[in-house]
């Protein structure tokens, strides 16, 4: 039997449309908008990118986005300057700062200095320490796992005891969505393993796997025989492995692949994302619905 698609672009809708509900409804009682900015430094392709799909979105929800561009020379004193500006602007819920920055800036210092009830990223040491602690103390997960661990819930995959194998120890994925899955919390209570690619018998662990989610970077690592029957997967996976010329337009695009050999698993998992159309729209969704909560936090109404 072929596995159900859980589709990130028809989750995406319907958490968007849930959202700008929210925020019409805010703006109804209260008279404000979320706030949200995005500091984007230099021209890189993919942070252009990313940041004008994220530009749309949040306008398309009502909110206040301000776009900050700045120069690839600027220098870390200013760019620090202007993350305190907005830490102390009030209309501002959210900052993000585009990764990557460029070499001569200490990145991990800019993103310490952004207040971590403004850090809708979930980047910030205090955001990490309070997803550790979990429960109530969790503002801001970070914003892939978070669309994963949503994914999960809306399928109907039950997670309480289940078994979730997580291959990949990134400080992005890995590690926050091994953590948020065992928490006592729904869509949780899970037991979970971490694996990698130094680990023994990768296949072992992931036999046992009834949720498999995998984000180490590697395009097909995970086998079809490494997958339990009916398994749920979670393929985080977009690897660019060549071009192609696009139907529609006539110009190359790239081919994506993801970590786990989709057309095979299909015919063995239960559940299981597509690449590209599963994790990733889920991201900017929940970068939103962080920003939104963050308000809500401001209000006191969360």
């Amino acid at each position: 039997m072929t596995a159900k698609l859980i589709k990130g672009t028809e989750i995406r809708d319907q958490i968007l449309v849930e959202i700008e509900a929210d925020v019409k409804k805010i703006k109804d009682e209260h008279g404000v908008v979320p706030g949200l900015v995005t500091i984007l430094v230099g021209e890189s392709p993919a942070s252009i990118s990313y940041v004008t799909a994220k530009i749309k979105t949040a306008k398309g929800l009502g909110f206040n986005e301000i776009q900050d561009n700045q120069p690839d020379d600027i220098s870390n004193e200013d760019l620090l300057a202007l993350v305190d500006k907005y830490n102390k602007d009030d209309s501002i819920n959210g900052i993000l700062v585009q990764l990557p920055l460029p070499k001569h800036i200490d990145e991990k210092k800019i993103l310490n200095a952004i207040d971590p009830d403004k850090d809708v990223d979930g980047f910030h040491p205090v955001n990490v320490g309070r997803l550790m602690i979990g429960g109530a103390e969790v503002k801001f997960p970070p914003c892939t796992p978070a669309g994963i661990q949503e994914m999960i819930i809306r399928a109907g995959v039950e997670t309480s005891g289940a078994e979730v194998v997580v291959v990949g120890r990134s400080n992005i994925v890995g590690k926050p969505i091994a953590n948020m899955m065992l928490q006592k919390a729904d869509g949780a209570n899970s037991t979970v393993t971490v694996i990698h690619t130094r680990t023994k018998d990768m296949a072992a662990h992931c036999k046992r796997a009834d949720i498999l989610i995998v984000a180490a970077g590697v395009p097909g690592l995970v086998k079809p025989e490494w997958i339990k029957p009916g398994a749920c997967v979670i393929d985080v996976g977009v690897n660019r492995v060549g071009e192609k010329i696009s139907e529609k337009t006539g110009k190359k695009i790239a081919i994506l692949k993801g970590d786990v050999d989709f057309d095979e698993a299909k015919e063995i998992a239960g559940f299981i994302t597509p690449v590209p159309g599963g994790v990733g729209p889920m991201t900017i969704t929940m970068l939103m619905k962080n920003t939104l909560k963050s308000l809500k936090f401001k209000l006191g109404i969360a």
